[in-house]
């Protein structure tokens, strides 16, 4: 039967309206979703058995994997229908935030432009206009600017554009982008003649976006991805010659390992990467040899990670070789595995270096105490310090400082009361040069008007979990107002406190907005990350339950206004979450949600399962099967009340495959217990990053909003 018969937007909209019309009270989300729910869209169940370490799970809604199945589209769709009408009563107010929030946004915006070879680099965005124009000035800021690309041209066409990895030739003469038009991170090389304005007839797919040029302005090394959308083989290619006849240089033969190619920042070497979650390995070419053979820095080992960076002639490692947290090292040019490696900056404990920059007479680390990121600037003879910042909770990290033999660092540094702020900072001196500050464009905000806060919820093992805290002034805290509480905690990655201007629309209406740091990111160290991965990950899932709770004792909130949004690796947050304490939260918001753990991670075809088995287990191993079970989120949805919940995906998204977000919801719809809203919304035309326009994207976040301040009660 077809699903567009049975769930059609004819029959929606005049069910809405009939209801509407009974009564002269202002319909609510919940109102509505009561009215309708009998017409929610009912998935199809088709189970199908999986069976694996004797165990079988019965997945009724499997085949909405089926992307070329026109029942599948018809489901989707009837979805979308179905939140349209069940949110077609803040349609109004949604457009009004939407509206709200691009006005705050500087339409006519223009990056700091930076040196690069000769010329000043910038990027700007023109009034009415949802892509970026690329642009560049020969020698000085008063140059004539030459126009590289302009994204609104070559976008006209598509329903999604993105541009990636641009790359000027040696020489300044020639341009390499990577074009996306399906939103699936799969892009095609281009290059254009930057003094004619042509467009070259070379043209190579399937890439990630990059590539690195040699020297010679005619050879560049790229990246193809597999069937899976693993980088798998590093390729040259010279300009003018068919793509047919490019040459293979590396082959990634390892499933788990991805590849990538890079210039240094000293032009010297071409460098090709090849890294898993626990593990690099790296080869160098000289740029001037293009057709050379690469050589290997240091053979990978199991739980070995480093990076390489060239000055002079060393190569500077950053590696956890003997040292969770990472230390610094250093090596000759010829004289490369780890047994020549100089310790140059210690490992410590309490401390994780995550980065660095190399200058000519400085070494900049990026590090990370406490949760917060600091500055570290160490010149190569003299005393070292610490780059002071105004507050005790911000962001803080180097930009684009392509130069060696320079003073000056480029810096951003922002809070989550602080506009984003792009600053020179001289390392001689210690004197800031303010460049930019992001422009709020709203005759009413003052960033005094809003308090920031860091606090510490007590996890069930104890730990103490940072969370950093927003709220506009005036905010009561008698445990009656509303609260989104926002995770992540995967793959290391650390959410950091900073500003958005579109998350005044929320402070503004009387909501606070707190980041829960849980263990999986690295806020704390290595071992913080550690903590939260493979057989820890439960720990990510119970401290963002202990914060929630935290909050809610503390009086910021209550179960019912308290609210959660995660995205990806955050959504299946989202859904391990609200089956462990569905009654914790009177909404949740799910973006992109990975919730078919078991499944996903058992089929090699999808693309980062073999990539990520690091990072949460291999299920073929049966110890990891039933750890991953017992958290994946679709496998234990069950009969019981759920929170309100909006559910996003893109049709096309190459990380999170859409039918993991519509599985679950069918699943959800199915079993729980109770009457609140359960929608889901799926972009047929994009994919993991949403949509590909400047303000087109903040659509999708204004109904976000409208969902969350309605279930408040909150109309304008």
């Amino acid at each position: 039967m077809n699903l567009r018969s049975l769930f059609g937007y004819g029959l929606l909209i005049v069910t809405l309206t009939a209801c509407q019309n009974e009564s002269d009270k202002p319909m609510t989300l919940k109102d509505s979703f009561q009215q309708l729910e009998a017409e929610a869209p009912k998935a199809a169940q088709k189970p199908k058995e999986l069976s694996i370490h004797g165990d079988t799970r019965i997945d009724k809604y499997y085949w909405l994997n089926e992307r070329e199945n026109p029942e599948v589209i018809d489901y989707l769709k009837a979805e979308n229908a179905y939140l349209d009408t069940v949110l077609g009563h803040t349609k109004p107010f949604q457009e009004a935030l939407f509206e709200e929030i691009k006005s705050r946004i500087k339409q006519d915006d223009e990056s700091v432009p930076y040196k690069d070879n000769g010329y000043y680099y910038l990027t700007r965005y023109e009034k009415g206009k949802e892509y970026p124009i690329y642009a560049r000035k020969k020698g000085s800021l008063e140059a004539e600017e030459e126009i590289m690309l302009d994204v609104n041209e070559l976008a006209k066409s598509y329903a999604y554009y993105a541009v990636g990895g641009r790359n000027v030739s040696p020489d300044n003469k020639l341009l390499a982008f990577g074009e996306d038009t399906l939103s699936r991170r799969i892009y095609t090389l281009r290059f254009k003649n930057l003094e004619t304005g042509e467009m070259l007839p070379d043209e190579i797919p399937n890439t990630y976006g990059a590539c690195a040029w040699a020297a010679d302005n005619e050879h560049v090394f790229y990246g193809l991805k597999d069937e899976t959308l693993r980088v798998y083989k590093i390729m040259r290619h010279k300009l003018g010659t068919p793509v047919s006849e490019d040459v293979e240089v590396f082959h990634e033969a390892d499933p788990t390992f991805s590849t990538f190619v890079y210039q240094t920042k000293s032009k010297k070497y071409l460098v090709i990467g090849s890294s898993q979650t626990l593990s690099d390995e790296y080869r160098v070419l000289e740029a001037d040899k293009p057709t050379g053979r690469f050589r290997l820095i240091q053979p990978r080992e199991r739980k070995l990670e480093y990076s390489i960076a060239h000055y002079g002639d060393k190569f500077y490692i950053r590696t956890n070789w003997n040292a969770q947290n990472f230390r610094l090292m250093a090596c000759p040019e010829d004289a490369t595995t780890k047994e020549h490696w100089e310790e140059i900056i210690p490992h410590r404990e309490e401390v994780l270096f995550e980065g660095m920059d190399i200058f000519q007479d400085y070494l900049v680390l990026s590090e990370r105490q406490e949760g917060i990121t600091r500055l570290r600037v160490r010149p190569w003879k003299g005393e070292e310090h610490y780059i002071e910042f105004p507050e005790d909770a911000y962001l803080a990290y180097t930009t684009v400082n392509p130069q060696f033999d320079t003073e000056l660092l480029r810096l951003s540094y922002t809070s989550l009361t602080t506009p984003n702020t792009q600053y020179d900072y001289n390392m001689r001196s210690r004197e800031f040069t303010q460049l930019k500050q992001q422009e709020v464009l709203d005759p009413n905000f003052d960033p005094a008007n809003y308090q920031s806060e860091r606090l510490h919820a007590t996890a069930s093992d104890g730990t103490k979990i940072p969370i950093s805290l927003v709220y506009r002034k005036g905010f009561e805290k008698n445990g009656k107002q509303p609260l989104l509480l926002y995770g992540y905690g995967s793959y290391g990655a650390s959410m950091d406190p900073y500003f958005s201007s579109v998350r005044l629309s929320l402070l503004d209406r009387g909501f606070a907005f707190a980041i829960a740091h849980i263990r999986g990111g690295q806020e704390l160290g290595r071992q913080w990350y550690e903590d939260g991965k493979l057989l820890n990950k439960k720990n990510t899932f119970t401290d963002f339950i202990a914060c929630g709770k935290y909050l809610v004792a503390q009086n910021y909130t209550s179960p019912g206004h308290l609210y959660a949004m995660g995205g990806s690796a955050g959504g299946l947050l989202m859904g391990a979450v609200i089956n462990m304490a569905p009654e914790l939260f009177n909404g949740v918001i799910a973006a992109v949600p990975f919730v078919d753990v078991v499944t996903t991670m058992l089929d090699e075809s999808i693309p980062l399962t073999t990539f990520e088995y690091d990072e949460w287990g291999n299920p073929n191993d049966e110890t990891y099967y039933k750890y991953i079970k017992s958290y994946s989120p679709y496998d234990n949805v069950e009969a019981q009340a759920y929170p309100a919940m909006l559910v996003t995906t893109g049709l096309h998204d190459s990380q999170v495959q859409y039918w993991e977000p519509a599985k679950w919801v069918a699943k959800l719809r199915e079993l729980k217990t109770n009457e609140a809203p359960l929608l889901l919304y799926t972009n047929l035309d994009t994919g993991h990053g949403g949509a590909s326009g400047r303000f087109e994207r903040y659509k999708e976040t204004a109904m976000e909003y409208a969902f969350l301040l309605d279930l408040e009660g909150i109309k304008k």
